[in-house]
């Protein structure tokens, strides 16, 4: 069994956590687990659908691989810690606008995925969109309304 007699301490939507957790288990277990964080969901458990994704230093990263000592004395960012205030973040409340989702369960870590992408690209192309979105798998297919959300949310931001 890993040590975990030193707890963990990661700032996870603004607030600082101090976590006696194994090291080695995944991000994605302790924010759904130990911190009742389930927006960010479990999809293939090897970092390839994108459904895990949250920010790490603002950066995305696949929770469901990344350990979470990877996360100690850093900043984590979940869906959940996107709302500011009550409202939406602009990206949250684009997928909605344009019906970004059908069964929802990718929408998360896209989500996620473009808020990044916008804070690093506030207007991207679509072929920049679609390349960065490439690590995202949405069995319903709204691959479409994806990127027109993402451009909706972009126009939006720069105003």
């Amino acid at each position: 069994m890993a040590e975990t007699a030193r707890p963990i301490v990661i700032r996870v939507n603004g607030t600082e956590r101090s976590l006696g957790v194994e090291r080695s288990r995944s991000l994605l277990s302790v924010l759904r687990t130990e911190l009742g964080l389930t927006g960010t969901k479990y999809g293939c458990g090897s970092g390839e659908c994108g459904a895990c994704t949250v920010l790490l230093q603002g950066q995305p990263v696949r929770a469901c691989t990344t350990p979470v000592s990877h996360a100690e004395g850093r900043s984590v960012t979940t869906i959940e810690g996107l709302v500011r205030e009550g409202q939406l973040h602009p990206v949250q409340q684009a997928f909605l606008e344009v019906q970004a989702f059908h069964c929802g369960y990718c929408t998360p870590g896209m989500i996620m995925e473009a808020v990044a992408l916008l804070r690093k690209n506030p207007n991207p192309t679509e072929l920049t969109i679609r390349e960065e979105m490439a690590g995202h798998l949405c069995r319903c297919g709204t691959y479409g309304r994806v990127i027109r959300a993402i451009q909706s949310a972009a126009a939006k931001m720069r105003k």
